[in-house]
């Protein structure tokens, strides 16, 4: 803002959201107060309307990570309370990660935004003495799990008596008869309340304590369920054991057993499912391992080694065979192979001199080699490729929608359905119908589970987005990772993307009787296109290098602008140029018209060569089609997907490549300014669902930024610019379209997991809360056995992380072959 007429319109365009009472705007301090109705508005709605009347709300990005939340109601309470604090304009909180991310206004105290959490009774996991945040949480991860650890053993140590004092004997018969025998019912009764106890109060503790947190909070979770559901059981049978007088005749039984084998059994499959989530991350860990922790840095002929994050840019090390590349540099000397498959997925090693980039974290193979610094910290490729990762696995695909919108009311209808069970029970139940009530009721409250609900979609997203990046695919955004997968049109930019991205010289085609012969001829033409800047030109003097010509200088060089060029070689007259320049000059180019023609059908550029007057030879260049692009265009088509090109070439040219890959529709001499058009025609022209097509644009240039945007999944080659790479959803860091069919089929394997992961979460709780509820009962005479419930509860979180796990053995489609499309 620069005046009082700006602070008036974005005070006007706050007024004017829904649910705004009143808004000012202070333009010395650059700030806009904003009463507002949070129940018809957000902070994420109100500096929307900022930017609608052309302006912004300065904005900074905090992730932390949250520890003690067990659920996706915990998910939800500390949501709300980062959405609800000062200054913040979007919150999301991952289960399946244990992280915050918060963007926030500028200027916000971010100890504030800590402490909202905190308020709602979870922890902030902060670094501390030095460390870093990953160190600072991994370490809280390990001492949550070995906590969890303990609290099991001694759950389990103190349930196993009473297992074996009171299940077991029920499960034989005249085993309770034979019991009785040798101990008094009573005397057990006491036992069995010593060791309950010590189990409901001590490893079962942490289910009050986070319950009873819910609960004030007006947001109960599944410890709230868990406790009161095991508090039931006990206390009954506290009840039971200590005043039987006050319960109704038949109905004095205990369920000890229950309530701490319910307990053990929970922390059970707590442990499981976080030493499930650990394997999730496996992936970033893998990243982050690929570090190397020194460098070998070279100083007046010196070598000493130092820790890595004191090498500075402008430093040269040394990479000796077998050891990682510390840093991003240029070969300043040495020749070697790099394998690079932990940034690209490609298996082949890259061979590496003088000249060339390598990234720091791949591993040099045989030669040694000495690297010039360019990157350091968070600039490395590798560190930025973490931090793709990790935003990736934070964010939300479209289909998480659903679970978070029963999950947010979950926890609260089993508490009304419990209540329910247990007051039909009472009042229609068979005698002891107090007994019958406790059990439905117990069971309910057990067997919900509003964890599997809220891991369903994130461990997905978290594996498959790790799997990814092995596989040299980083999805920016866990949305793209089910947009990928429901693209209808594959768009595809031509230079740099089907083909080499440089122009190549790929026939000559000699006159009769034609002096010099073809070596000596790319010698001289070289020779005039040396001072050209063409591209054509650079291509032709490329190729005398590749066949080791020596190009001597050229004399009386000229450039005529739309026709070529022409110079004087070793007194020789050469030039260069289209068939307009040849007939500007009088030089007939009958004999070789019928090779020029066919080189421009296959999509090359045919120029003439004319020496001292004479007609010389056709010469072809062109920017050859990637090895690899036919098959990839073929599995693109075996998976359904129509494919088109969106080129700025001329359309003869695009035409003749798109009829060699089988290219289904071409958009060619297209600005760079109408290629976010064109993205929209093809939107428009209609998907398989009868709706507006879903399109995933490719492309490498900064002329391909717009139509990357405009697209409904944004593909990056990785090979290309940064700002393609920043307008895209995805980024293939292969520089080839065999990425793109990796990507999709791994799109389409996480987002088949995510649906079966919430199909499973869905199911069970429809199916099995009602058969707590005692649904069976009349026909069948089953009631579920509270302990069951909770044995089921635990292994619900541990299928859904099991499930999400198993895309950690995805493997990339053969291209080529039948399973392409899979």
């Amino acid at each position: 803002m620069t005046c009082a007429a700006c602070s008036g319109r974005v005070e006007k365009a706050l007024n004017a959201v829904p649910g705004v009472h009143r808004a000012t705007v202070n333009l010395a301090t650059e700030r806009a107060t904003v009463e507002f109705d949070a129940s018809e508005t957000t902070p994420l709605a109100l500096a929307e309307a900022v930017r609608q009347s052309g302006y912004d709300v300065r904005t900074e990005e905090v992730s932390f990570a949250v520890g003690g939340m067990t659920c996706a109601a915990c998910v939800g309470r500390v949501e709300k309370a980062l959405q609800g604090a000062d200054g913040v304009v979007e919150a999301s909180v991952n289960l399946a990660t244990e992280r915050a991310r918060v963007r926030y206004a500028t200027g916000t105290d971010v100890e504030a935004l800590y402490e909202a959490v905190r308020k709602t009774g979870y922890d902030v996991v902060e670094a501390v003495g030095g460390a870093s945040t990953e160190d600072a949480e991994r370490t809280a991860r390990e001492l949550d799990r070995q906590r969890l650890r303990r609290r099991l053993l001694w759950a389990a140590g103190l349930s196993l008596p009473l297992f074996l004092m009171e299940m077991v004997p029920m499960a034989i018969p005249g085993g309770m008869a034979f019991v009785d025998g040798l101990v008094p019912m009573h005397t057990r009764w006491l036992v069995a309340f010593v060791l309950a106890t010590a189990v409901q109060f001590g490893p079962g503790w942490r289910f009050y304590r986070a319950g009873w947190a819910a609960a004030r909070h007006g947001a109960p979770d599944m410890n709230t369920l868990v406790a009161l559901g095991t508090s039931a059981a006990y206390g009954y049978s506290v009840v039971a054991t200590f005043l039987p007088g006050v319960l109704p005749a038949g109905a004095v039984h205990v369920y000890y057993e229950a309530s701490a084998t319910i307990i053990t059994l929970i922390l059970l499959g707590k442990w499981f499912e976080a030493r499930a989530k650990g394997q999730t991350s496996d992936a970033v860990r893998a990243l982050l391992g690929l570090k190397a922790e020194t460098a070998r840095v070279v100083k007046d002929g010196q070598e000493t080694e130092v820790p890595i994050d004191d090498v500075a840019v402008g430093d040269v090390v040394r990479v000796r065979p077998g050891e990682k590349v510390p840093v991003d540099g240029v070969v300043v000397e040495g020749t070697s192979y790099v394998d690079e498959s932990m940034v690209t997925g490609e298996p082949v090693p890259v061979e590496k001199t003088d000249g060339d980039e390598v990234v720091g974290g791949t591993v040099n193979q045989a030669g040694s080699l000495l690297v010039e610094t360019t990157r350091v910290g968070a600039d490395t490729v590798l560190a930025q490729i973490v931090q793709l990762v990790e935003e990736a696995q934070a964010s939300r695909p479209a289909i998480q929608a659903l679970a978070d919108r029963v999950v947010a009311v979950f926890v609260p209808v089993v508490l009304v359905i419990a209540a329910l069970v247990f007051a039909v029970w009472l009042w229609v139940g068979p005698s002891p119908a107090l007994t019958y009530a406790l059990v439905a009721a117990v069971s309910v409250l057990i067997i919900a589970c509003p964890c599997a609900m809220g891991l369903a979609t994130p461990v997905s997203v978290m594996v498959g987005t790790g799997k990814a990046a092995e596989l040299g695919v980083l999805f920016r955004k866990g949305e793209a990772l089910q947009t990928l997968s429901e693209a209808d049109v594959v768009a595809l930019d031509k230079t740099g993307t089907l083909t080499e991205g440089r122009p190549t010289l790929t026939d000559v085609a000699l006159a009769d009787g034609a002096n010099p012969d073809e070596a000596a001829l790319i010698r001289l033409v070289a020779s005039v296109e040396v001072p050209s800047e063409h591209p054509v030109g650079a291509a032709i003097v490329r190729a005398a290098a590749e066949r080791g010509l020596d190009v001597p200088a050229a004399s009386e060089f000229e450039a005529v602008p739309g026709f070529g060029v022409r110079g004087t070689v070793e007194g020789r007259r050469v030039e260069v140029g289209a068939d307009r320049f040849m007939a500007r000059l009088g030089v007939e180019v009958g004999p070789l018209a019928e090779a020029a023609r066919r080189l421009a059908e296959e999509g090359k550029t045919p120029l003439y060569a004319a020496i001292d007057g004479r007609l010389a030879a056709a010469i072809a260049v062109s920017d050859p089609v990637k090895a690899t692009t036919p098959a990839a265009i073929d599995a693109l088509h075996r998976a359904g997907l129509r494919v088109a090109m969106v080129t700025g070439d001329n359309r003869a040219t695009a035409q003749a490549v798109a009829r060699r890959l089988g290219i289904d529709e071409v958009l060619a001499e297209v600005l760079p300014a109408d290629k976010a058009e064109a993205v929209r025609r093809l939107q428009a022209e209609g998907g398989r669902d009868g709706g507006a097509a879903h399109v995933a644009f490719v492309g490498d240039g900064i002329n391909d930024a717009p139509a990357l945007a405009q697209a409904d999944v944004g593909v990056a080659i990785g090979t290309g610019t940064d700002v393609a790479i920043e307008a895209a959803d995805v980024v293939l860091m292969r520089g080839d379209l065999t990425a793109l069919v990796d990507a999709r089929a791994l799109s389409a394997a996480t987002l088949r997991n995510v649906k079966q992961n919430l199909f499973w979460a869905f199911a069970y709780n429809v199916v099995l809360i009602p058969v707590a509820a005692g649904v069976l009962y009349p026909a069948l005479g089953v009631m579920l056995s509270p302990v069951l419930g909770a044995a089921a509860m635990g292994l619900s979180s541990v299928f859904v992380l099991t499930n999400a796990l198993r895309l950690r053995r995805f493997t990339a489609p053969e291209i080529g072959a039948s399973s392409a499309a899979r």
